[in-house]
């Protein structure tokens, strides 16, 4: 197994997402506008899919180029898993 370089860039998007969503939670429970509650959600989930995206592309930048067997062919078990992770995109 490699080291995912990213994983700490994805940590922290996603501690920022936590933040959000704690905000998030704060802001229903002062009743504050609805308006100011769903743009605090967008952030939510902006967090959250850009944090998907970086993990994603780490995996298909990384991963997948580990899986390269030596005689240069790709086991049919890398293109099942790129088939499945690629759905989440």
């Amino acid at each position: 197994m490699h080291a995912h370089t990213k994983h700490p860039e994805i940590i922290k998007r996603l501690k920022r997402a936590t933040g959000h969503l704690n905000s998030t939670i704060k802001m229903l429970e002062d009743q504050r506008s609805c308006l100011d509650i769903a743009q605090q959600l967008q952030a939510v989930e902006k967090a959250v899919a850009n944090a998907k995206k970086v993990l994603i592309h780490d995996h298909l930048d990384h991963c997948l180029d580990h899986a390269i067997l030596a005689d240069g062919q790709v086991s049919p078990d890398v293109i099942r898993e790129f088939k499945e992770i690629t759905k989440y995109l």
